[in-house]
């Protein structure tokens, strides 16, 4: 399970740069630092958005819970919603419930990009 945390802090730190993007732009500046670590992670936004919902939920399969997992799940929710078109079977609902948490992305993004610095530094 160890390179399954590891892989999950990797996509906790993308995803929250992505999500919280609107936010870390303020906080770097002229730097523009996060705005090119989020063009280069940009493409990858499906890849991360999996790997938020699918992680996390592997954790809880195999006997664990964690509140940090849910919002893992939460952001890949966040991440994944240009994909939710292409599932006809849940489209409705899952598009619902992104509109409802997309007023919070910015507020996800830097938890999530918190979580996944302090785990790797074993804080958590």
């Amino acid at each position: 399970m160890a390179l399954t945390g590891l892989l999950l802090d990797i996509a906790n730190i993308s995803g929250g740069v992505l999500l919280g993007l609107a936010t870390l732009d303020k906080w770097d500046g002229e730097a523009n630092y996060f705005n090119k670590i989020a063009g280069v992670l940009a493409p990858f936004q499906t890849v991360i958005g999996g790997a938020l919902i699918v992680l996390p939920i592997l954790g809880i399969l195999f006997g664990g819970f964690s509140i940090f997992w849910i919002v893992s799940i939460i952001g890949g929710l966040l991440l994944l919603t240009h994909v939710f078109g292409k599932v006809p079977a849940f489209e409705e609902t899952l598009r619902k419930l992104s509109d409802r948490l997309m007023p919070f992305k910015a507020i996800i993004g830097i938890v999530l990009l918190a979580i996944g610095v302090l785990s790797l530094l074993q804080i958590l």
